[in-house]
């Protein structure tokens, strides 16, 4: 029954739901609740994909960009002259 359970009987099933109705009895119906809702959406989500895959629509297409040409960078860093600096302090 379990195949991805190996060992797992129905004495270990039937203690394991007994465990949970004792720690989650009173939540129970909420966490049915939401996971009933969690089903439904993830239904609608998936009708959704069929839908849009099985229409026979144009096919939209993505227009790449343009390719621009490179453009110049002009050089807005200092220069700085490699000539000797005379205003040193004296040497003592």
């Amino acid at each position: 029954m379990f195949a991805f359970l190996p060992g797992v009987g129905p004495q270990e099933i039937l203690l394991l739901v007994l465990l949970g109705v004792l720690l989650f009895g009173r939540k129970l119906p909420e966490i049915g609740r939401s996971l009933g809702k969690t089903v439904v959406e993830f239904k609608k989500g998936v009708k959704g994909l069929e839908d849009e895959v099985s229409t026979d629509s144009p096919s939209r297409s993505i227009e790449p960009e343009p390719i621009k040409a490179p453009q110049r960078i002009t050089n807005t860093t200092p220069k700085f002259d490699d000539s000797p600096v005379t205003n040193l302090p004296p040497k003592v």
